[in-house]
């Protein structure tokens, strides 16, 4: 019998653990699935926003994979912590599939970005899905951001829209989401009305899917205006002929909305009257270049215009202007997270692989996979992990005849209890399922998720004291 360890139970660590069952190369196959958290999913649960139930419904399928018999989840278990080693994880299992994503955000890079009010999307994102690595309270009372009255999102990617589109909109629309409690009454109470998404290039090369992009636009009381000037400054947008589909999709909805009305009628930095309690402005070819404070705290960021360079990127014009922002969120990209006892290439953010085989020194290290981002690094969709993730299994059982050759040191969940790990099984996830049930229940709404590592964890041991 071939044993695995996925690490990570996200789309690609799911994806990787139903190819290893599906395949016919290996007779018996089992796989554990192992994550930091007590509850599965990854990003799934973790990153899509509240609101996007159709995307947050693949749930259901990862739950088909995860509840195959061959497949076991073991959550609440971390790499590198109490001795759990990669070496130690190969004593276990005949082979290793690390699916980590890459949890780390891209900085800016410029002065002022430590300012009280200046923080990754994905702390935000953390903040409003109940990651439990989040500080419960981080966005909520005085000084947080959502007390002033102007936002600035940088970037022009999906992230970007989901945070802008949660700033934008009504708490009561939040209401039959799964969102913590906190997060709904902070958002309730955010005095933030302008949301400005900027980005430094061109509408023709943002990154953002047309779908997303259109979801601000039918936003209840809220408004977008984009400035016809900004839009002029790119090239594709008189001739979109040589963009990508999607691309020329999204200069029809930024076309659309600059010719609504106001367009640029009012200085970069003011919304005029929007008919709405909230109004979103979408601005192109500003790079930040400084975050200015004012008593320790954000207050606005300072931007210079850019032009397309005749290459495909910008340069700079020497022209600058300031947009007011309390709050501002960097939603620039990811990068992957060095694992300890793992090799890692810090310019890529990824680990060193061929094929999904880890590389160490050069050579593949037999018994040793990656898939998803940490493999490739943070691009494509949800469904890219699919095909990464036959691609590193079609590798690993290739290599099966070395890998059953090596005899393992005993049941690996005893193992991690020997560690001192208390290992969170399927039936703990649904206890914590049921518990985040009765919680929204209390509350007078649909299912809301538990916030915390205590909670979870006692919500997991509540009654799932055995194995799955």
């Amino acid at each position: 019998m071939l044993r695995v360890a996925v690490v990570g139970s996200g789309p690609s660590g799911v994806y990787t653990a139903q190819s290893l069952v599906q395949q016919s190369v290996v007779p018996e196959v089992r796989v554990d699935v192992l994550d930091r958290l007590p509850c599965p999913y990854g990003l799934v649960r973790y990153g899509v926003a509240p609101d996007h139930e159709k995307i947050k419904s693949l749930q259901q399928n990862l739950r088909a994979v995860l509840e195959d018999e061959r497949i076991a989840f073991v959550g609440d278990v971390e790499i590198g912590g109490q001795g759990l080693t990669p070496a130690r994880l190969l004593e276990m299992y005949h082979a290793v599939v690390y699916c980590v994503g890459a949890a780390r955000d891209r900085r800016l890079g410029v002065p002022g970005e430590d300012l009280a009010g200046s923080f990754s999307a994905t702390d935000f994102v953390s903040w409003y899905s109940a990651h439990p690595d989040a500080v419960a309270n981080g966005f909520a009372g005085s000084g947080t951001g959502l007390d002033g009255r102007s936002a600035v999102v940088i970037g022009v990617g999906n992230v970007a829209v989901d945070v802008t589109r949660i700033l934008a909109r009504g708490a009561d629309e939040l209401l039959p989401t799964d969102v913590p409690e906190g997060a709904l009454r902070a958002l309730e109470a955010s005095r933030v009305r302008e949301v400005h998404m900027v980005g430094r290039r061109g509408p023709g090369q943002a990154k953002f899917t047309t779908k997303e992009l259109r979801e601000l636009g039918g936003l209840p009381g809220a408004r977008v205006r984009v400035d016809p000037a900004d839009l002029a400054l790119d090239p594709a947008y008189a001739d979109p002929t040589g963009l990508p589909a999607v691309n020329r999709r999204n200069l029809e909805v930024v076309r659309g909305w600059a010719a609504d009305g106001a367009g640029g009628s009012e200085s970069s930095d003011a919304f005029g009257t929007f008919g709405g309690p909230r109004g979103i402005r979408l601005r192109f070819f500003l790079r930040p270049v400084e975050l200015l404070g004012e008593d320790g705290r954000v207050a606005a960021v300072r931007f210079e215009r850019t032009e397309p360079d005749g290459a495909g990127g910008v340069r700079g014009t020497g022209a600058y202007e300031e947009i007011e922002a309390q709050l501002v969120l960097r939603a620039v990209g990811y990068k992957g997270v060095p694992l300890p006892g793992l090799p890692f290439d810090e310019a890529s953010g990824t680990v060193p692989n061929e094929a999904g085989r880890v590389l160490r020194d050069g050579a593949p290290s037999l018994g040793e996979y990656v898939a998803g981002w940490i493999k490739r690094g943070p691009t494509g969709v949800i469904g890219t992990n699919r095909p990464c993730a036959k691609e590193t299994v079609a590798s690993l059982l290739a290599d099966a005849a070395a890998l059953t050759d090596r005899q393992l040191a005993g049941d690996p969940l005893d193992a991690l209890r020997d560690l001192g790990h208390e290992p969170v099984a399927w039936r703990g996830w649904l206890s914590i399922e049921r518990a985040e049930s009765a919680l929204g229940h209390s509350l007078g709404r649909g299912r809301v998720k538990i916030p915390d590592w205590a909670g979870l964890r006692a919500a997991a041991r509540e009654d799932a004291t055995g194995d799955a």
